[in-house]
């Protein structure tokens, strides 16, 4: 097997991994009992930390992005304001820039924000319908680069927002507008799922430039389940814990994190990151799938539609990416 082809099996196989990991938590949250704030916080805590130790057995020094300085100051105070108000700008603007505190940020808002959510989404719905609503995230990416640039989106960002917003409709109504097929709560941790991952992909974009992902992720990890920990303690926890519950949280924190990951960047490092980002939309049909065929998740035509559209608005603005570059 070529390095690509290998590449792109692992590509596949992360998007899999990820998509089947949320039927498992699915299983948990719905048949065992299990908290689903309480799975939040022992996935951030025990990924990350497999994700450091993976980082630092690659060769990665851990402790690097605390000792990170932010870019040398470009302004913002003119000479004749003096040079104590230019230092105390300059200070501030140089600790809320420092690398320490964008990762505390990110572990906070993006990753936690990012996991919290989609967990609520499948406890409040299905895995499928939560997967689905997340990969939303690229349409409201798409919004914020043309607000953020102060211009009209363009034809082809209209397209895919027109197909993202006819795809959630069909998905959250089985096709039938007149009533909604899933809760309002359901739908609204899925659309702030979808927000949440629009700011986990946009904010830690300056760290991931000096640092090997996987020291982003791992300590955003980490630093998520220390926050969430004050919440929902690791050592509270509810449920029935027989044999199957152990496996599907083991493969959540495993297999879902860890092993995806460590798959999702060899794919990046073989085939490049915009083939494997295309490739990643094997997550929610995979999500699908295990949800239909083992959990019994009813989904109509409307529902399958409504997923490859939302499916495409993904490959549409992946594609423009990769035209662009």
């Amino acid at each position: 097997m070529t390095s690509r082809s290998q590449g792109l099996v692992l590509a596949v196989g992360a998007a899999t991994l990820w998509g089947v990991s949320g039927n498992f938590a699915q299983f948990l949250f719905q048949h065992r009992g299990v908290d689903s704030s309480w799975m939040v916080t022992v996935r951030l805590l025990l990924a990350g930390l497999l994700l450091l130790i993976m980082a630092r057995f690659r060769g990665f020094g851990v402790f690097a992005i605390w000792r990170g300085a932010a870019a040398p100051y470009s302004g913002g105070i003119p000479e004749s304001a003096g040079l104590h108000a230019r230092d105390v700008k300059e200070t501030s603007r140089r600790l809320i820039d420092s690398d320490a505190v964008q990762i505390v940020l990110f572990g906070i808002f993006g990753m936690l924000g990012v996991q919290l959510t989609y967990f609520e989404a499948i406890r409040t719905s299905n895995a499928a319908t939560a997967t689905v609503l997340q990969y939303l995230g690229p349409v409201f990416i798409a919004i914020w680069s043309a607000w953020s640039d102060k211009r009209v989106p363009k034809p082809v960002e209209f397209l895919a927002i027109g197909l993202a917003v006819g795809g959630t409709v069909l998905l959250v109504t089985h096709g039938d507008i007149s009533r909604l097929a899933i809760t309002r709560e359901a739908l609204t941790w899925g659309l702030l799922s979808a927000l949440a991952l629009a700011l986990y992909s946009l904010q830690p974009q300056s760290l991931l430039k000096r640092y090997d992902s996987s020291l982003v992720v791992g300590w955003g990890m980490l630093i998520g389940g220390v926050a969430m920990s004050f919440i929902q303690p690791p050592w509270h926890f509810s449920g029935d814990w027989d044999f199957a519950a152990f496996v599907s949280a083991a493969f959540i924190v495993v297999f879902g994190s860890l092993a995806a990951f460590y798959a999702y960047l060899s794919a990046v490092a073989k085939v490049g990151a915009s083939t494997a980002s295309l490739l990643a939309c094997a997550e929610p049909l995979s999500a699908m799938l295990v949800a239909v065929l083992w959990l019994h998740v009813p989904l109509t035509p409307a529902d399958w539609l409504g997923t490859a559209l939302i499916i495409s608005t993904i490959l549409i603005l992946t594609w423009r990416e990769r035209e662009a570059a």
